[in-house]
C-alpha cells in the first residue's frame, strides 16, 4: 500500500463502473456517512466470496446506521456483476478492470501473475474520505471480523455525528431552539462540524 494512505490522510476519489455499467465516484458513493471500500482480488478467489457473504449481515446494519459500503475488484463488468449477484450483495460493486486502484495503491499482488489482482484491503473511511483504519487480507485472518468493523464504525459514527447522545442538555436546548443542522440528517458536512471541534 502506498505509504501516504494511513490514518488521517484523504482516500483517493476514484471513479469507476459500478454493476450496472455506471460511472460512479467514491464520494458520491460515499454522500455524508462514514464508507467501507473492500478492494478486492474478485468473484474468482474464494476467501473473497467468504469475506463479502460475511459482509451481508453486517450491511443490513450499515443500512439502518447510515452507513455505505462498495466493493472494487480488478474483474471485467460482466466477472463484477457475477460476483455481486453470487454472494447475494446490494451494495454497490466497482470493476477496475483497467487496475488503476491496483497501480495508484502499488498493491499489484505480485504471486498471482495470472488473475494479476490487487493484494486485498479493508478500508474504513470517516465523511469526506478521511481514512480511520486499514486492514490488509492477503491472509484471510489479516481481513477485519465484522465485530472489528462494527467497532470501527461506531468509533468513526462518534465522531462524525454531533447528535451521537442527544440525551446532553447542550443537545436537548440545541433541538429546543430549531439548530437542527446539528442533527442527522439536517446536519453540516463533516469538514465543517470538525472545524467548529478545532
Amino acid at each position: 500500500m502506498r505509504s501516504d494512505m494511513i490514518p488521517g490522510a484523504r482516500f483517493p476519489d476514484y471513479e469507476l463502473t459500478d454493476h450496472t455499467a455506471t460511472r460512479r465516484k467514491l464520494s458520491e458513493l460515499q454522500g455524508l456517512d462514514p464508507m467501507i471500500v473492500v478492494l478486492s482480488r474478485g468473484g474468482f478467489c474464494p476467501k473473497d466470496r467468504r469475506q463479502n457473504e460475511g459482509l451481508i449481515e453486517l450491511y443490513r446494519e450499515m443500512e439502518v446506521g447510515y452507513c455505505r459500503l462498495v466493493t472494487i475488484s480488478t474483474d471485467s463488468l460482466t466477472e463484477t456483476n457475477e460476483y455481486r449477484s453470487g454472494v447475494g450483495a446490494h451494495w454497490p460493486f466497482l470493476s477496475d478492470a483497467g487496475r488503476v486502484v491496483q497501480k495508484d495503491l502499488d498493491i499489484a499482488e505480485y504471486t498471482d501473475p495470472l488473475h494479476n489482482p490487487m493484494i486485498p484491503h479493508v478500508i474504513v473511511l470517516e465523511p469526506e474520505l478521511i481514512i480511520h483504519k486499514i486492514y490488509g487480507g492477503y491472509w484471510f485472518f489479516g481481513r477485519p471480523t465484522m465485530e472489528d468493523l462494527r467497532q470501527d464504525l461506531r468509533a468513526v459514527t462518534k465522531k462524525c455525528r454531533a447528535d451521537w447522545d442527544i440525551t446532553t442538555p447542550e443537545m436537548k436546548r440545541a433541538w429546543q431552539e430549531g439548530r437542527k443542522e446539528l442533527f442527522y440528517p439536517y446536519g453540516k458536512t463533516y469538514a465543517q462540524t470538525i472545524h467548529e471541534q478545532d
